[in-house]
């Protein structure tokens, strides 16, 4: 099947909007490898019917059976998150409601001994992870059958390694 009749991507990677963080060069994947939902924070708790019905879709329309939620180091929207819990102040415009939905997060982890910032940055991931294997009716119902698997991953901007965040 060439492409411009259609595509079969092996994995959805749901990522961040930072544009360092490129999973078709990431994971050496050509056109069509891959479905890619970017959101700043890679947010998937809070984020609304067009993200998850993106991957619904990639799911349930293009037959993926793999889910990554790939965040990585020195998230800007989870410092966000972090700095302005901490100054108890406001964001303009909608950047606000773009990181709430982190805000949770960063204080399960308060307190955790290692960095803050990698600690709530992996946080996230795991939340993520957790929120669409939950997500019904399609994705819980093929994580509960073993057809859909849900991964966690961390992008290292110094090294443009990946590892695996469970």
């Amino acid at each position: 099947m060439s492409l411009a009749e259609g595509q079969a991507p092996l994995a959805v990677i749901v990522g961040c909007a930072d544009s360092r963080v490129a999973p078709e060069l990431i994971f050496d994947q050509g056109i069509g490898d891959l479905f890619v939902v970017r959101i700043a924070g890679n947010v998937v708790s809070g984020a609304g019917p067009t993200v998850k019905g993106s991957i619904e879709y990639a799911v349930a329309e293009l037959g993926a059976r793999l889910i990554m939620v790939l965040g990585h180091t020195g998230c800007g929207a989870c410092k966000a998150a972090i700095e302005h819990i901490e100054a108890n102040d406001s964001l303009p415009g909608t950047i606000g409601a773009l990181i709430d939905p982190i805000r949770p997060v960063v204080k399960t982890v308060a307190g955790q001994p290692g960095n803050e910032l990698e600690n709530v940055i992996k946080a996230n991931v795991r939340e993520g992870v957790k929120r669409l294997e939950g997500l019904d009716p399609i994705l819980s119902r093929l994580v509960n059958s073993g057809e859909l698997k849900v991964i966690g991953g961390l992008y290292q901007l110094g090294t443009g390694k990946v590892e695996m965040v469970g």
